[in-house]
């Protein structure tokens, strides 16, 4: 029997149907009926471990309602932080988080990691060669950042994430492309000179845009944080079996 795990992020839901840590067919869902979505996911199969990871916590009447589509439900939020502790992760860190730390462990054993999140946030964490975290740092994902500086000053029109920023904008749009986009490349190659013998590791919607903009050497591991949810769920197995 398989599981399913499923990480409810800021703007979109992402799932995959698992073997140990072989991911098999993903979904990705954006809209407010995410419960609806998730059961359509075990309508013809239930798996055995149901893995669910959420920025918000899940209401009790949710949680009874999953705990009836799998043999065991595994719930990882901010009410749920006993995984975290057992991994040697602070409490504070979110789950999406902690299961790109706890892949690139796994991918890259006995070497340092730099870990690059590029989505509604823009996340960088760092673990040394034992795979012992050493922290990280948050700051707002490219389109967000594109979106603030429309909302908050009212001459600046909202813009797209070009195809081939300039470096220097020679106009009002091309400005506002070249100063986020150089801006979020200067500040992840300053990241990466604080610890330049780490593997690095980008994931996330923009990590191939910006995986060609930086000169170190990237790994791009797009299902990062599905990898390390199948992991989690894949370790549980073995713990209840």
């Amino acid at each position: 029997m398989s599981n399913l795990v499923v990480e409810i992020g800021n703007t979109a839901l992402k799932a995959a149907w698992t073997e140990g840590m072989t991911l098999g067919k993903t979904f990705r869902y954006q809209g407010e009926k995410f419960m609806e979505f998730i059961l359509s996911l075990t309508k013809k199969e239930k798996p055995y471990v149901m893995l669910i990871s959420s920025v918000n916590p899940l209401s009790a009447e949710d949680i009874d309602i999953l705990k009836a589509e799998c043999s065991s439900l595994l719930i990882l939020d901010e009410n749920h932080t006993e995984q975290l502790k057992r991994h040697g992760l602070p409490p504070y860190i979110s789950y999406d988080r902690a299961a790109s730390i706890i892949a690139a462990r796994h991918l890259f054993n006995g070497k340092g990691c730099t870990i690059v999140d590029f989505g509604t946030t823009l996340s960088v964490d760092f673990t040394n060669r034992e795979g012992l975290y050493e922290g990280g740092n948050i700051s707002l994902g490219c389109r967000t950042r594109f979106k603030a500086l429309n909302r908050y000053s009212r001459a600046l029109p909202l813009v797209d994430t070009p195809e081939n920023p300039e470096l220097i904008g020679s106009s009002r749009n091309g400005s506002i492309e070249s100063g986020v986009v150089s801006g979020i490349v200067f500040e992840i190659e300053g990241y990466l000179a604080l610890k330049p013998d780490n593997m690095v590791v980008f994931t996330g919607g923009d990590a191939n845009y910006f995986a060609k903009r930086v000169k170190s050497s990237i790994f791009v591991v797009c299902n990062l944080v599905l990898m390390g949810l199948a992991l989690l769920s894949d370790e549980y197995e073995q713990r209840i079996a």
